[in-house]
């Protein structure tokens, strides 16, 4: 079996590492935390014009066609950057649309979305919520009214289109809904990785009957978002050690680099475990993606282990780093910040692992 991207794939690669790291220098990156824009509109028009915006959508839509191999090797990179953009959810919400939505609604998105001109933002973690999803849906006329709360919507105040889950009398459904409607309360704030989001309070809000995707829509974007996840929860950790490695090998006690103490190394290792067990789990769940192969297990591994790999790389990391790992005018803390952003969208673990076994307890399951 070749583990080795071809010569268009790593020409991809090689395009958005470029691209990143044309705009996402740690100085660069620290200015953006200091100011107050919500993304990064010049690397924004930088992926638009490069095609790194549409990868997964078809060519007919206006995209490059490409699978969730090569999306999840430029999100990885992305990972690496902390490069603060919606690279993913405007992605995955066009090619949402692409493939379930109404003619309608793919003539008035879809060229806005691949020019990069409007946003669109989706939000699947009220699915794993220990609450319950919060956001509900019921048939009124030809149109469906809705009411609920969707919770930390990345970018809802800058969205122009958002794509939510609710509960309706048919199970769990995918909804487009354009964010400009009258009757959607949004309130904002910021994530710990300084993205914004917003809560979205919906009080009766009337979309028509194409709103509602069908059902085999959440069935298809999920696993390609757990990918995305954790393509970028890959990016932030590799990175993460890899600063935590130069540090050590370079930061002197007793004579020697601290990287030499037993602590250091055996948790530096433990770490590189980590990090290739989160790899070989993607690289799983993209290929069953791309091969049209039944995804629902790998994507609730990678889940998991993007949740376990953030959490453990980065706080070991941060200690590794001491005093420094707690200044705030060097990078290592957003490594740690944007791990925890992940691993909350994720939805944590322990709900993870529980899916998980609901999933390997069912009648049927395809390994």
């Amino acid at each position: 079996m070749n583990f080795l991207m071809n010569e268009d794939q790593r020409a991809i690669v090689d395009l958005a590492s470029s691209v990143f790291a044309d705009h996402c220098a740690d100085e660069q990156i620290q200015r953006f935390w200091s100011a107050s824009a919500p993304y990064d509109r010049t690397l924004w028009r930088s992926l638009a014009e490069t095609g790194l915006l549409a990868l997964v959508l078809p060519e007919e839509h206006g995209g490059s066609g490409l699978g969730m191999i090569e999306l999840a090797a430029v999100l990885e990179c992305q990972g690496r950057h902390l490069a603060p953009v919606p690279l993913w959810t405007s992605q995955l919400v066009a090619a949402t649309l692409a493939a379930f939505g109404g003619a309608e609604d793919k003539q008035h998105w879809l060229a806005e979305l691949v020019s990069g001109g409007k946003l669109a933002t989706l939000s699947l973690a009220g699915i794993l919520s220990g609450s319950g999803l919060a956001l509900r849906a019921e048939q009124s006329g030809g149109g469906w009214s809705l009411r609920g709360r969707a919770a930390a919507v990345p970018l809802a105040q800058e969205s122009a289109l958002a794509l939510l889950p609710a509960k309706t009398s048919d199970g769990i459904r995918l909804f487009v809904i354009d964010l400009a409607v009258p009757g959607i309360e949004k309130t904002g704030g910021m994530m710990t990785h300084h993205e914004p989001a917003a809560d979205l309070e919906f009080n009766g809000v009337s979309l028509p009957g194409a709103a509602a995707l069908a059902v085999e829509a959440m069935r298809w974007l999920a696993p390609r978002a757990a990918a995305c996840l954790g393509a970028l929860q890959l990016g932030v950790a590799g990175e993460a050690l890899k600063r935590g490695v130069a540090y050590t090998s370079e930061r002197i006690q007793f004579d020697h680099p601290i990287a030499t103490f037993q602590a250091i190394s055996q948790k530096a290792a433990d770490c590189l475990i980590d990090v290739e067990a989160l790899r070989s789990s993607l690289w799983q769940l993209t290929w069953r993606l791309d091969a049209g192969i039944e995804a629902e297990g790998a994507a609730g591994v990678v889940k998991a282990w993007a949740c376990d790999t953030g959490h453990r790389v980065t706080h070991a990391v941060q200690h590794m780093h001491g005093g420094m790992g707690a200044d705030t005018s060097y990078p290592i803390h957003r490594y740690t910040y944007w791990s925890r952003a992940i691993e909350v969208s994720c939805g944590g673990v322990s709900a993870n692992l529980d899916a998980l076994g609901l999933w390997l307890t069912a009648a049927e399951v395809e390994l």
